[in-house]
């Protein structure tokens, strides 16, 4: 129980960005300029603060992110299951039912890496971060990869020039190299960063709560529960199960569990809007999945404390 209670400060967080948003009336160009400032500034600093300074064992690195791999590998292949699902209906309402499984095909596997790395923190504090971090640079471009693979027909993207600016990829490459280099932090940069990360995750996670939508699922509702279930149980579960047959153990397994159970990333919205996709139904997507992870991140936490 003490490990699920750690979870609720962060979606305590989340469902007040949600609040905040439709009662205090700030306007959409503040919460666009915050996520803006979360994304390029604070969690970028975040993970290169967390990785320069901690001690990582790049010996059990490769297993750890062959079972992130695993998980996000086994979110594809389900996802593309639910093509039959989206039936005929659809078209008959006015919608290119192939491009509305292309845009929510995505919500199967893609991950927010806000919550990954604010529960990362609270499992296992610097470590823990550092950890996420390297994972979640070693998967956005794969997700990436594999979202644009499907909207391919119905768009364009320069997908290798997205990937060398994404500023969490930068960040924890450069977090990479810093530790490699055996340099010490300069007090001064360290208090900067530090102040930075700290701001990172509350600033984070508020976004998130601010970005849901509970309306456009456009009809689709079995496809929807499908990836919903492969999001929250299906690539978690493939996670412990790939973790526990290549020796995971501590930090790793944990983090590992729970970068699986995490809820569709905003990203996944953004890509289908600019592609000419289903944005309405992405965005609920996103935000049933994020408040689907409130039940069932806490349900891995306690398997995790079981095992």
């Amino acid at each position: 129980m003490s490990s699920v209670l750690l979870l609720l400060p962060d979606f305590a967080l989340i469902l007040l960005g949600f609040g905040l948003r439709r009662q205090m009336h700030l306007g959409d160009h503040f919460w666009s300029g915050l996520e803006k400032l979360v994304y390029f500034v604070l969690f970028p600093a975040l993970l290169f603060h967390a990785i320069a300074r901690t001690r990582i064992d790049f010996a059990a690195a490769a297993p750890f992110i062959a079972s992130g791999l695993a998980a996000m590998l086994g979110g594809i292949l389900l996802g593309m299951l639910a093509r039959p699902l989206f039936g005929a209906h659809l078209a008959s309402e006015g919608h290119n039912r192939g491009m509305v499984f292309a845009s929510r095909f995505q919500c199967a596997f893609r991950f927010n890496s806000y919550i990954g790395l604010a529960v990362a923190a609270n499992l296992h504090g610097e470590a823990g971060i550092a950890a996420m971090g390297i994972l979640i640079g070693a998967m956005v471009p794969v997700a990436n990869l594999a979202s644009v693979w499907m909207l391919a027909r119905h768009g364009q993207l320069g997908v290798l020039r997205e990937l060398a600016r994404n500023p969490l990829i930068l960040g924890t490459l450069a977090g990479l190299l810093f530790n490699l280099s055996g340099a010490a932090l300069p007090v001064v940069a360290g208090q900067f960063l530090a102040r930075l990360s700290e701001a990172s995750i509350a600033l984070g996670l508020l976004a998130v709560g601010a970005a849901l939508q509970l309306r456009g699922a456009s009809g689709a509702h079995l496809p929807s529960a499908f990836l919903l279930g492969v999001k929250l149980v299906a690539v978690p579960a493939i996670a412990w199960g790939a973790a526990r047959a290549l020796g995971l153990q501590g930090i790793y397994f944990d983090v590992v569990v729970m970068f699986g159970a995490l809820p569709t990333a905003s990203s996944a919205y953004i890509l289908a809007m600019r592609m000419g996709g289903d944005g309405p139904g992405v965005a609920w997507l996103i935000s049933a999945s994020t408040l689907g992870a409130m039940l069932t991140m806490p349900l891995w936490l306690v398997a995790l404390g079981a095992a």
